[in-house]
């Protein structure tokens, strides 16, 4: 364990990104605390981080460089923080990396400096905040002390150096760009968790699935002996084509997810939620917590913010939030969830979607649209003018299709078209750039709509 404040005071740190989720933030503030001398620099402008800026006023070890990157900033450096987004192959990071200064990221650098704790580690392509959420409840149900960490909106993970101590246990999401970092220091959690591997982020890897799935790998490839794999059967066949397990893990410590007991009542929906659900149970047996606890923690648990969750019922009409909808998957998941919920209302779907193309196949999505779908509502974007031709010739089967210019006429078009029994889903399926800050803010503004309402 190093003395954190001892190991960042007087330290020259590039931080590269502060952004506007918190994360970025709660690091500076934390590095600025402990007295650290700080460059912030990041590509947004001092007016777009006007929110993260202000309550970083009150400190004069920080020197911010806005709307760009400068390459004097990347030399005589004592360590660049770099933010999950930031490319390993970036002309900043290859300066620094020039220059012989070493790169970090919240996350690793944090399992580095932290006394002995228990790391429960999640990734895949979808799940992860709910079964990372479900992994840290079922803890606190089991009474012991645990910290949620990781690509968690609002959560910085640096900050909880103050806070931990040896024993406790950590569960954190992490993305294919935060276990960059991973690799970087050569670690992987105690226990990993790899939930599901489908296309996302293609257009960050250049569309190359074996380039995302590296990264993914990162989160057991410097396992120990001692620690544990919790995967599903599919992904574990990606990891046998990919290296023999058997050379980082006993065959014992990787553990394929059993079947839901039948005695766990879940309130969360969707085939996809059971498969999560089973991944914090094998993570709780490996925590030897017991059934009576994981069965209680389980039937409490009601979901995360923004992921199909159920937000507001209109004269029995459902309207569910799935703002974290990001690709083709997602939403496939989604229709699938709530079309299965009543086989003889099928048809009862109002979707609102769209939004930046992320430059991912639709076919199976478009298919999905048209089983379970009576009305699609597109909002602008460039992944919407890819696939709304295709959607039009829905209208053919009797599919009510409507383009809207703003997120609140597309709410509104959305409940004047559905009558109890329908659900009105709002599952983008695409990115948010452009009309939003980010999926996050997105779902704020689906949500302050309907309060409205």
């Amino acid at each position: 364990m190093t003395n954190y404040k001892e190991f960042f005071k007087n330290k020259k740190i590039t931080v590269m990104g502060l952004g506007l989720l918190g994360r970025g933030l709660g690091d500076v503030k934390f590095l600025a605390e402990c007295g650290a001398d700080l460059v912030v620099t990041d590509l947004k402008s001092e007016k777009e981080l006007e929110a993260s800026l202000i309550q970083l006023k009150e400190f004069k070890n920080i020197k911010h460089v806005l709307g760009e990157h400068r390459l004097e900033d990347f030399r005589d450096r004592d360590m660049i923080l770099k933010a999950a987004g930031v490319p390993l192959n970036s002309p900043f990071i290859t300066e620094a990396r020039k220059n012989n200064i070493p790169i970090e990221m919240d996350e690793s650098l944090f399992m580095k400096l932290a006394p002995k704790v228990i790391s429960i580690g999640i990734t895949g392509t979808r799940g992860k905040t709910t079964t990372t959420t479900l992994i840290y409840e079922i803890l606190k149900a089991a009474s012991k002390k645990v910290f949620l960490a990781g690509n968690i909106k609002g959560v910085a993970t640096l900050p909880l150096l103050a806070e931990v101590k040896e024993g406790d246990f950590v569960v954190m999401e992490l993305s294919s760009w935060q276990l960059q970092g991973f690799e970087e220091s050569k670690i992987s959690p105690n226990i990993s968790v790899f939930s599901n591997f489908l296309d996302d982020h293609l257009n960050y890897y250049r569309g190359s699935r074996e380039e995302y799935f590296k990264d993914k790998s990162y989160i057991y490839k410097n396992q120990k002996e001692n620690d544990f794999l919790v995967a599903s059967k599919s992904v574990l066949k990606i990891i046998e084509s990919d290296i023999n397990i058997d050379k980082i893990l006993p065959k014992s410590k990787v553990i394929i997810p059993k079947n839901l007991p039948k005695s766990i009542k879940p309130r969360l929906i969707g085939e996809h939620n059971k498969e999560n659900i089973k991944l914090a149970i094998e993570v709780a047996k490996i925590l030897k917590i017991e059934d009576s606890v994981i069965k209680g923690a389980v039937e409490d648990f009601g979901g995360v913010s923004g992921r199909l969750q159920l937000v507001k019922n209109i004269q029995g009409v459902e309207v569910y939030d799935d703002t974290t909808s990001v690709t083709p998957d997602s939403l496939i998941v989604a229709l699938d969830s709530l079309g299965s919920l009543g086989a003889e209302n099928k048809k009862s779907i109002v979707l609102i979607m769209g939004g930046a193309d992320k430059n991912l196949d639709y076919e199976k999505a478009l298919k999905k649209i048209k089983d379970h779908c009576k009305v699609v509502i597109l909002i602008p974007g460039t992944g919407t003018e890819r696939v709304k031709e295709d959607i039009k010739k829905f209208s053919n089967l009797g599919m009510t299709i409507i383009e809207c210019q703003t997120l609140e006429s597309s709410v509104r078009e959305a409940i004047s078209h559905a009558k109890s029994p329908d659900k009105i889903v709002f599952s983008p399926g695409f990115a948010s750039f452009g009309m939003f800050v980010n999926e996050y803010d997105r779902g704020d503004k689906f949500n302050a709509i309907l309060a409205k309402i």
